[in-house]
C-alpha cells in the first residue's frame, strides 16, 4: 500500500482516558478507531509500538496488543516490514449534499434527508398490485422467491445454526416463570417498538460487541430479520424508486423490494464487497441494501475502504443504507468487526439483526436499530400491521440476556460453528471435476465454492439430492437479468453449522461416492 506523500503528525496518546473498570483493550480500540475516521490519526502516522503505548497509557501491553489486533482486522493500520505499525490510508470522503427535508412513505415527517418516498398517507405503507411498478412484477414473476427448507436439519443446510446445542431446559424455566405469575401491564396491547428492557438490553449488547453508539430509543423490535427487512421497503422505497442490491446476494430482501414497487438492480460484488463506483453509476439510487459483515452468499468480508467508500456514498445522495447482519457473531479470529452503523456519522444506515442465527430460526425475534428521526415511523408502521411483539419471546429473552446466558451461548455457538467449519474443510472430497477449492472462512455458517458451468453445477446438486444430502446452487441467488454469463454464476452454496461433526463425515461420504465416480 503506498505511503503518505504528506508527512503525517507524529501519534500523541494525550487525551486517551480509558476507564479501568471497563475492558480497556476494547476502549483503546474504539479511542484509536475515532481518531483515525475524524482525521485526527491520518494515514500514514506511526503508531508506537505496543510496549511503548502501554508504558504511556499505564495499561498492560496485552491490552495494547489485542487492541492493535482488532484495528488490523478491520484495515485501520497496517504494519511495514522492519518499519512499525502505519495507519492505513483510507479513501477521503466528500463532504455531504445539503439536506433536504421530506417524508417517509407513512406521510410521516422524518426530519431527515433522503428523496425517496412520497407515498400517500392515507395508505401508509401498502399497495395494491395496481401501484407495483411493472418492473418489479416481472421480477417477481421471473424470479420466485423458494420456500425455505422445512423439516429437521441436515447437511448442508444454508442459513441454519447448531441450534441443536440451544440450552432448551433453561429457556423452558425463564419461560414458566415468566408465566407463573406475568406482569399484568405485560398483558395489555405492548409498545409496538417492542419490550422496553429487551430493547436497552440489546443495546448494550451492541455497544459491548459492536462498537455501536445505539440507545434503547433507537431500537425496534420484528418477527425475524425478514420483516425488519420489509419494513424498511414499506417506509423507505415508493413506485418506481432504484433500489441497489448486492449480486449475487440475499433474494428475500429484493423481493420485499420489488413488492414495495421498487426497480431493482444488482451491483457487482468483488473480494471487497459491493462495487460502490457500480452502485454510484446508478442514476437515483438512494437505497442500497447489504451484507458487509458476511456477504450473502459469497461470503466476502467488505473491507474498511469500501465501508467508507459506501457510507460516502449515502452521504452524498442523502441515500439510505440498509445493512443486514444476519450472522456476524460468528467470526473466527478476532472480535467480530464493526459494523457499517458503528461507522456512520450522518444518520444513513439502518441496522437489521437476528437472533434467529444465535437461538433458533422459529423463535422468529430481530430488530431494527435506526437513526433517531425515523423511530417512530417505524414503531407506528409496525403497529399497522400486528399492534406489537409477542410479549413472552421477548420477556423470556431479555431475561435470558440479563442473566448471561444470551453472551455463554454465543461462546459456545462460535466454538461450535469453527467446529464444524473445521471438519467440512478437513474431510472435502478433493479433485472433484469442475469444482474449485474450499476458500478460507474467516466468518459466518456457509461458504461457497467455485463450479466450472451452470450444466455441472446442476448435476452435482443432482447427485448430492440423489444420497440426502442438501447443497445449494450459487447460480439461483442472481437477479434474473444479470449481465455476468451463466456459467460465471454457477458454484456450490454450503452451510456448515447445521449438524454435528459426525452427521458432516456422513453426509461427505456420500457426496464422494456419487461425485467421485
Amino acid at each position: 500500500m503506498p505511503e503518505s506523500t504528506t508527512p503525517a503528525m507524529p501519534f500523541n496518546p494525550a487525551g486517551i482516558e480509558l476507564d479501568r473498570r471497563q475492558g480497556l483493550s476494547l476502549q483503546l480500540f474504539q479511542a484509536l478507531r475515532l481518531r483515525v475516521l475524524d482525521g485526527r490519526l491520518g494515514s500514514g502516522t506511526r503508531l508506537p509500538a505496543s510496549r511503548d503505548l502501554a508504558a504511556a497509557l499505564g495499561i498492560s501491553r496485552n491490552s495494547v496488543v489485542r487492541a492493535y489486533d482488532q484495528l488490523y482486522a478491520e484495515g485501520y493500520i497496517e504494519g511495514r516490514v522492519g518499519d512499525g505499525t502505519y495507519v492505513a490510508q483510507l479513501p477521503q470522503t466528500q463532504p455531504a449534499a445539503k439536506k433536504l427535508s421530506t417524508k417517509l412513505s407513512t406521510g410521516f415527517s422524518t426530519g431527515l434527508p433522503t428523496a425517496l418516498s412520497t407515498k400517500s398517507p392515507n395508505t401508509p405503507g401498502i399497495l395494491s398490485s395496481k401501484v407495483i411498478h411493472s418492473s418489479a412484477l416481472q421480477t417477481l414473476e421471473h424470479n420466485h422467491l423458494p420456500t425455505p427448507p422445512s423439516g429437521p436439519p441436515r447437511a448442508f443446510r444454508v442459513g441454519v445454526p447448531a441450534f441443536d446445542l440451544f440450552p432448551f431446559d433453561v429457556w423452558a424455566k425463564l419461560n414458566a416463570a415468566f408465566w407463573r405469575k406475568p406482569a399484568l401491564q405485560q398483558l395489555c396491547y405492548g409498545d409496538p417498538a417492542g419490550d422496553e428492557r429487551l430493547r436497552g438490553l440489546i443495546a448494550a449488547y451492541l455497544r459491548s460487541s459492536r462498537g455501536m453508539q445505539c440507545s434503547a430509543e433507537q431500537i425496534v423490535i420484528t418477527s425475524g430479520a425478514q420483516q425488519a427487512i420489509s419494513l424498511c421497503a414499506q417506509l423507505l422505497v415508493e413506485p418506481g424508486a432504484v433500489v441497489g442490491i448486492e449480486n449475487p446476494g440475499y433474494r428475500a430482501a429484493g423481493h420485499a423490494f420489488a413488492v414495495a414497487g421498487a426497480r431493482l438492480h444488482g451491483v457487482p460484488v468483488d473480494e471487497e464487497g459491493i462495487d460502490c463506483a457500480a452502485l454510484a453509476n446508478l442514476s437515483d439510487c438512494r437505497l442500497a441494501y447489504v451484507t458487509p459483515s458476511h456477504q450473502y452468499p459469497t461470503g466476502v468480508v467488505m473491507s474498511l475502504a469500501r465501508r467508507l467508500e459506501l457510507l460516502a456514498w449515502a452521504e452524498r445522495n442523502q441515500g439510505w443504507i440498509i445493512e443486514d447482519d444476519y450472522d456476524g457473531e460468528y467470526r473466527y479470529s478476532g472480535a467480530p468487526l464493526a459494523p457499517l452503523a458503528a461507522l456512520d456519522r450522518e444518520g444513513r444506515v439502518l441496522y437489521v439483526g437476528t437472533f434467529g442465527k444465535v437461538a433458533f430460526p422459529a423463535l422468529r425475534l430481530g430488530y431494527l436499530v435506526l437513526p433517531a428521526g425515523l423511530v417512530q415511523a417505524f414503531a407506528r408502521r409496525r403497529a399497522v400491521d400486528v399492534r406489537h411483539s409477542e410479549v413472552s419471546t421477548q420477556a423470556v429473552m431479555a431475561e435470558f440476556m440479563a442473566a448471561g446466558h444470551f453472551q455463554r451461548h454465543i461462546r459456545r455457538m462460535r466454538r461450535a460453528a469453527l467446529s464444524r467449519r473445521n471438519c467440512l474443510l478437513a474431510h472435502w472430497p478433493k479433485d472433484v471435476d469442475g469444482v474449485g477449492s474450499l476458500p478460507a472462512v474467516a466468518a459466518g455458517l456457509h461458504l461457497t465454492v467455485s463450479v466450472s458451468s451452470l450444466v455441472r453445477e446442476r448435476e452435482l446438486i443432482a447427485k448430492a439430492q440423489s444420497v440426502g444430502v442438501e447443497v445449494n446452487g450459487l447460480s439461483n441467488y442472481w437477479l434474473p437479468d444479470s449481465h455476468t454469463p451463466a456459467d460465471q454464476r454457477a458454484g456450490l452454496v454450503l452451510g456448515f453449522a447445521a449438524v454435528p461433526e459426525a452427521d458432516i463425515q456422513v453426509a461427505l461420504a456420500r457426496l464422494r461416492s456419487v461425485w467421485c465416480k
